[in-house]
């Protein structure tokens, strides 16, 4: 599969709808980075949940590690443009994102596609979903063997 990057049919009345929400995005990734949980909460709808490997996370649980300093983060970096699709007031942000997170006390790096389901409320773009997923090692064709 390849990173088809932006949805690059965004009329110009979206145009603005795409920049918040990516400012959105930006922002809740340099909050995370602070290791602050009020800010972090900011870009989360009550309703906020994580799904990853090891399942469905929710927003108290993710926030409690962050306040209690069992989990942080010291970096997360978007890697190219983010795809945007804007849906009547629901954007789907898909970015790859590479991060450094601590998880009591163990490092861990990770390159991962990440989806945010993102709402407006309030006139402002917040998260209701999130949905992360590992980046695959490249893959080389095996040569074939020589005749």
């Amino acid at each position: 599969m390849v990173d088809k990057g932006d949805v690059t049919d965004t009329p110009p009345e979206g145009r603005a709808d795409r920049a918040g929400v990516v400012a959105a995005a930006d922002a809740w990734a340099e909050a995370i980075t602070a290791n602050d949980p009020e800010r972090i909460a900011e870009f989360m709808a009550e309703g906020w949940a994580i799904v990853s490997e090891t399942g469905v996370g929710a927003k108290r649980d993710f926030l409690d590690l962050v306040a209690s300093g069992e989990l942080t983060h010291s970096a997360m970096e978007r890697i190219g443009e983010p795809r945007v699709l804007l849906l009547d007031g629901v954007a789907v942000y898909t970015a790859r994102v590479a991060n450094t997170a601590h998880y009591r006390g163990r490092r861990y790096d990770a390159d991962e596609w990440t989806t945010d389901v993102f709402i407006r409320r309030g006139g402002r773009w917040v998260c209701v979903h999130s949905h992360i997923t590992p980046v695959a090692p490249a893959w080389v064709p095996e040569e074939a063997p020589a005749p």
